[in-house]
């Protein structure tokens, strides 16, 4: 069975860093590209960052970019999202997520097969 577990979410103050971690198990993604998603309250899940199979590139979302940094290590099977400067509309339940079947990035939930449970980050201003 394929999981992906995150973890390193909680209430942080603005201007404030949190680390988030995502450990997959059952299979491993070291060939596929990853990602981080996040759904804001009241708002649809949206794109926040990528990182190709080898880690040689990166994608971010304009919201997020200067700010955030994704990593991975493929030896662990772990991807990481570094988050400084968090501001409030940062506040969302974050998700990690894998593709399985092709190498290409996509910045769209809908072509990510597999999907951590999501964990929360809460901003205060």
């Amino acid at each position: 069975q394929v999981q992906l577990v995150e973890s390193g979410g909680g209430l942080v103050q603005a201007g404030g860093s949190l680390r988030l971690s995502c450990a997959a198990s059952g299979r491993t993604f070291s060939n596929y590209p990853m990602g981080w998603f996040r759904q804001p309250p009241g708002k649809e899940r949206e794109f926040v960052a990528a990182i190709r199979w080898s880690g040689s590139s990166t994608f971010y979302a304009d919201s997020v970019k200067g700010r955030f940094t994704i990593s991975r290590d493929n030896a662990k099977n772990t991807v990481d999202l570094q988050m400084n400067s968090l501001k409030p509309e940062d506040t969302a339940v974050y998700y990690c997520a894998a593709r399985g079947t092709t190498y290409r990035v996509s910045y769209s939930d809908r072509e990510y097969e597999y999907w951590g449970q999501g964990t929360q980050v809460t901003v205060s201003s």
